[in-house]
């Protein structure tokens, strides 16, 4: 990897206040953090709820809230709400995932904090966007099932949610986007305005392509594992000692250099295999007539022959396996962080970055993910409250 300079921060300057939980809401701001921005994550006293979930759940809150601040809040308090409106309409963004309407008590809906600052950009991050559904209770799960991805990524008659939190973490890039654009238009007229992004809708374009299929052919598109493939040779092959590697020919010239570097020469010169579309009809006895053949082959030298081909491949790994990824360190494709809670504390673990460069420069991580109220008493300051008023809030448990 070649030295380069350090990335610019386009969003340097900018205040983002953050009252967000989970996973839409954080993958926003940790977004708009690695830009530049100044993120101020609001939680509950103690912080939120995020923090100590376990299984699937325990890389939440470090994956999502590096490069912010934490002040703890009580917003159930008139001082807390108060505190929270104050900090909330200094800012140039607000970002917010609760229920609908969660938020008008407190005075920190868009309506309200417009009011206090027309220049304010909202960034709501929602199950559902305005419409009959916008009252259900969502998450990715849910909207996965109802959205057809679920039903996509299983087999026929088994139904299978993706693995990874999909539609939370695209829907939180929507939400990024939209702020970005929303400070452009902003840029232009002096005025804010409210952006929202959803969850279902989110799940819905990424079905696009096969609501498209649909539109185009006339007949429903099966789910991924029993798709018609447009290619024959691309798939999964189980070779020597049980080992599997991913495979994939997808033009009439892929194909000929398949069969010339696995010494296929019967199968490339076979007119029932002389286009793309000929395989295709063909699939069924050419794959049982490849799979025999690769399975007496090791997955390490299949890589190396598709690898000096120029052929797609791609070898079966496991999240932990991408710590050890060598294009990954090479490249420092993740970053260093201190786990801020839980049994995993104080450990320095690494972490992936957002995936844009700027001139050959990746985004880094400013800093670790906060701890609970690591910053309540600096941001609190900044607005205007004295030590003694801070102390008072504190003793009163309004703030942590």
């Amino acid at each position: 990897m070649t030295d380069a300079a350090p990335a610019p921060q386009p969003l340097a300057g900018l205040r983002v206040v953050e009252f967000t939980h989970m996973v839409m809401g954080p993958t926003c701001g940790m977004l708009l953090a690695d830009l530049g921005a100044e993120v101020i994550k609001v939680e509950p006293p103690g912080g939120e709820n995020t923090r100590r979930l376990l299984g699937a759940g325990a890389g939440f809150f470090p994956m999502f809230n590096r490069s912010k601040k934490s002040v703890d809040i009580d917003l159930r308090s008139p001082e807390g709400a108060e505190a929270a409106r104050r900090l909330a309409a200094g800012a140039d963004v607000v970002i917010e995932n609760f229920k609908p309407g969660a938020l008008v008590k407190y005075g920190l809906d868009y309506a309200s904090l417009s009011r206090l600052n027309a220049r304010l950009i909202y960034v709501s991050h929602k199950g559902f966007l305005p419409g009959p559904y916008e009252h259900r209770t969502a998450l990715d799960e849910v909207v996965q099932m109802m959205g057809g991805l679920a039903y996509m990524t299983g087999r026929p008659g088994d139904p299978l949610r993706a693995g990874t939190s999909i539609n939370d973490i695209m829907g939180g890039l929507f939400g990024a986007l939209g702020t970005l654009a929303a400070l452009i238009q902003r840029g232009i007229t002096g005025k804010g305005m409210e952006v929202q992004s959803a969850l279902f809708e989110t799940n819905v374009l990424l079905m696009g392509q096969h609501m498209l299929q649909y539109a185009v052919t006339g007949r429903p598109p099966p789910p991924m594992p029993a798709r018609e493939s447009p290619w024959a040779i691309y798939d999964v092959f189980t070779v020597k000692d049980g080992e599997q590697i991913f495979l994939a020919a997808v033009s009439d010239a892929q194909f000929a250099t398949f069969c010339r570097v696995l010494g296929f020469r019967d199968l490339a010169d076979d007119p029932a295999y002389a286009t793309n579309n000929d395989r295709v009809r063909a699939r069924a006895s050419l794959l049982a007539t490849v799979r025999e053949r690769l399975a007496k082959h090791p997955a390490a030298e299949l890589a190396a022959l598709f690898e000096e081909a120029g052929l797609p491949y791609a070898p079966i790994r496991r999240p932990e396996d991408l710590y050890d990824d060598p294009h990954l360190r090479a490249t420092g494709g993740l970053a260093e962080i201190v786990v801020p809670d839980g049994g995993a504390a104080g450990r320095r673990v690494k972490t992936t970055l957002t995936p844009i460069a700027f001139d050959g420069a990746r985004l880094p991580v400013r800093s670790d993910p906060p701890r609970a109220g690591q910053h309540t008493d600096e941001i609190l300051t900044g607005i205007g409250y004295s030590h003694d008023a801070i102390a008072r809030l504190r003793a009163q448990g309004t703030v942590d």
